[in-house]
């Protein structure tokens, strides 16, 4: 484990590193540019669009690039099938330049393929949250102004028993009912290999045209629409890059001569977030990297496709990695192309890391990420040696276009070790809030994206996360918004008020619970508001615990709920501290 005049001294090898790689001979070179009146530093060199992204997998175009079970999709083949379903998109839909087109669906080659055709004729790309309900659905249709929809069969289901309440043309994904309503998705791409041609090339987008706009839950009622640019999501796939590369050149003894496997990823958290959509997926055609896909999250099923694709990258949630280790087949499979064990979306409790060590071999590197849908998922990043000498920490600010700094509430810089609200700059900080002006000026200050999670810099300038300010529950994940659940509980007619928190849990992080009080007599329990629940919102954000009572909750001095309290009480009741 490094020592702190270590870390000291490789963080002084690793600024040169950086000063080399951004210099104008370099290809990950910066430059200046003032976009929306704040000047922000951006990769000079990379491709203007998502459509030059997706032509750099043609280097390796005969490669496995999309894998879903038995079906399989050259880097070649991906671009030529997306490019007919644009044709489709402009000739039989009438798509243009600015139009919303969503995708709704469970992790499958055809959620790829579609983000790809929207995105490389200028359309914006909504990824739907395919957790959601019916009335969700509906809300997020409604709000992006989404005039086509690729849908699963699930998805369809939902949307079904609605359709009358919005105007939107559906594209099916694997239907195990077809529908005439509903065209299938590879019948579509048939008919845009035929008849006349629009030339892709010729329908120009630039770095600053809208690229697509995901939906995250916030602390307030209905989840925000998250808008950003190509330039916005261009340079977080290259800040990951640039990331490597640094690395790489910091730590030659990890960088394999000849590999004896190529890379390739798990593709095991949902596309719908941007760990999936960017870190994942998009980022892949830069590294030249296969991208399989599973149905569902299931760890022996995870360390069997690890093992018979020979994949080089373990990337999700920190559940997911705790799970894969204490399953009775890790000891039984052969791990010899994994090389990083990464993870985002949620903290790693430290135990995980021990762990960790305990169970890999040297050569696999552990790492975390910190990120937001509004930063494209760029924040800060630590892996390998700095991950274990720092585990409490959650990395340094991503290199090379982002900044990090800690204000307090009055909006002042704080110094190193202080702590405060963490607030990030760069090309990757999203344009805006879909249609929602004042919130968008109340969450970017001067270019400075203010997140509402709570923390400090070190003295090496190494992220510490402290708290959320945001009232939040982070669920193996998938971040619920608390006050979205308390609506959803006082919508019976039976409850009275509601309080949201989360709930410690060793595998997902965090579950969510609440505390309700019920009109007397009404007979309301645990099991029924439930069930009442899920037929409302979606399934993960359903409390596991609802404490009932009929008396008014808790008060704090103020008159407000005391939430602090009832958590710490569920937590003692739970057994769960």
């Amino acid at each position: 484990m490094l020592t702190a005049q270590q870390v000291q001294q490789d963080l002084e090898k690793l600024r040169d590193i950086v000063i080399a790689l951004k210099s104008p001979e370099s290809d990950l070179a910066t430059t200046t540019k003032v976009i929306n009146g704040i000047e922000l530093n951006v990769f000079a060199k990379v491709p203007d669009n998502l459509r030059g992204v997706y032509k750099l997998g043609l280097e390796a175009a005969d490669k496995d690039f999309l894998v879903y079970e038995d079906e399989r999709f050259t880097f070649a083949q991906s671009l030529h099938t997306a490019e007919a379903m644009s044709q489709v998109l402009l000739r039989r839909y009438g798509i243009k330049k600015g139009d919303r087109v969503a995708v709704c669906s469970r992790n499958y080659p055809e959620w790829c393929l579609a983000y790809m055709a929207i995105t490389m004729i200028g359309a914006i790309v909504v990824p739907m949250n395919s957790w959601w309900q019916s009335n969700e659905l509906v809300y997020g249709i409604k709000d992006s102004g989404t005039r086509v929809l690729f849908a699963d069969q699930e998805r369809i289901d939902q949307l079904l028993p609605v359709i009358d309440q919005v105007d939107v043309e559906v594209i099916a994904i694997k239907p195990s009912k077809p529908d005439p309503r509903f065209p299938e998705f590879h019948d579509l791409v048939a008919e845009g290999l035929t008849g006349e041609q629009v030339d892709l090339d010729a329908i120009e987008v630039l770095p600053e045209d809208d690229a697509s706009i995901m939906y995250t839950s916030g602390s307030t009622g209905n989840p925000k629409g998250v808008l950003s640019t190509h330039r916005n999501i261009v340079n977080a796939l290259y800040s990951w890059i640039f990331g490597k590369e640094a690395n790489d050149t910091l730590r030659p003894e990890l960088v394999e001569e000849d590999p004896e496997f190529d890379p390739g990823i798990l593709s095991n958290v949902p596309l719908f977030h941007v760990t999936g959509s960017h870190a994942q997926f998009l980022v892949s055609f830069i590294m030249l990297r296969k991208f399989v896909m599973m149905y569902k999250w299931n760890a022996e099923k995870a360390l069997e496709l690890i093992e018979q694709e020979r994949l080089s990258v373990l990337h999700g949630v920190p559940t997911m990695t705790w799970e894969v280790m204490n399953s009775p087949m890790f000891d039984k499979t052969d791990l010899r192309s994994l090389r990083i064990v990464q993870s985002g979306g949620a903290a790693r409790p430290p135990g995980h890391l021990t762990l960790m060590k305990q169970k890999f071999d040297e050569v696999v590197q552990p790492g975390l990420g910190y990120g937001l849908t509004e930063t494209n998922a760029i924040g800060a990043t630590i892996t390998g040696a700095f991950y274990l000498a720092k585990p409490e920490s959650t990395g340094r600010p991503t290199q090379p276009v982002t900044e990090i700094r800690i204000e307090d509430e009055r909006g002042n810089v704080l110094p190193n070790g202080q702590i405060g609200e963490i607030c990030i700059k760069g090309a990757t900080i999203m344009k805006a809030y879909w249609n929602r002006p004042e919130e968008t000026a109340k969450a970017i200050k001067n270019g400075w994206f203010h997140t509402g999670d709570i923390g400090l810099l070190d003295e090496h300038g190494f992220l510490v996360i402290k708290d959320r300010a945001k009232d939040i529950v982070i669920r193996g994940g998938e971040n619920v918004a608390c006050a979205e659940v308390e609506y959803a509980l006082c919508d019976h007619p039976d409850v009275c008020e509601a309080a949201v928190y989360g709930l410690p849990d060793e595998r997902l992080g965090e579950i969510v619970g609440a505390s309700v009080m019920v009109q007397p007599g009404s007979g309301l329990d645990e099991a029924t508001l439930q069930v009442f629940l899920r037929e409302n919102i979606a399934h993960y954000k359903v409390p596991s615990h609802i404490a009932v009572q009929t008396k008014q909750l808790e008060r704090i001095a103020t008159g407000k709920i005391a939430k602090k309290l009832l958590r710490e009480q569920a937590i003692k009741r739970l057994g769960l501290a």
